[in-house]
């Protein structure tokens, strides 16, 4: 199955001041990337938020827990200089990285990644259409 979802993940792009988009798999691998996001960028961008998303889960406990239950991760936040990477789950084995200005709205491009996490999960299982001839 491989599908091209790129052009899903411009949606995010949306929003003023987002930049970038990227879908990558748990082990780090790209599996799309928004129009402007060169390849060899995008590689790279994707094994480091592979790994991003892993020290985020591991620094979990950190935040404390009333019932003493691990946390559940559910965002890795980062701020620059010059603009923000926002990183969330796209469903299992999948994280969903949008790079945005500092000046964006953060409520919604969280919540617009979230719509497009919901699209995104609809075409990972969702098997193509065959032609069937009888």
């Amino acid at each position: 199955m491989n599908y091209d979802l790129s052009w899903m993940l411009d949606s995010a792009l949306e929003v003023p001041e987002a930049r970038h988009a990227i879908l990558v798999s748990a082990d780090g691998l790209l599996m799309a990337r928004s129009k402007d996001v060169g390849k060899d960028h995008a590689d790279t961008v994707a094994a480091a938020m592979s790994g991003m998303q892993s020290l985020s889960r591991t620094v979990a406990d950190f935040c404390g827990s009333p019932d003493h239950q691990r946390p559940q991760w559910r965002q890795t936040l980062v701020e620059f200089d010059h603009g923000w990477v926002f990183l969330i789950s796209a469903g299992e084995g999948a994280y969903l990285a949008v790079s945005a200005s500092p000046e964006v709205d953060m409520a919604e491009i969280t919540f617009r990644m979230q719509q497009l996490v919901g699209q995104l999960g609809k075409a990972l299982t969702s098997p193509p259409r065959e032609d069937v001839k009888a």
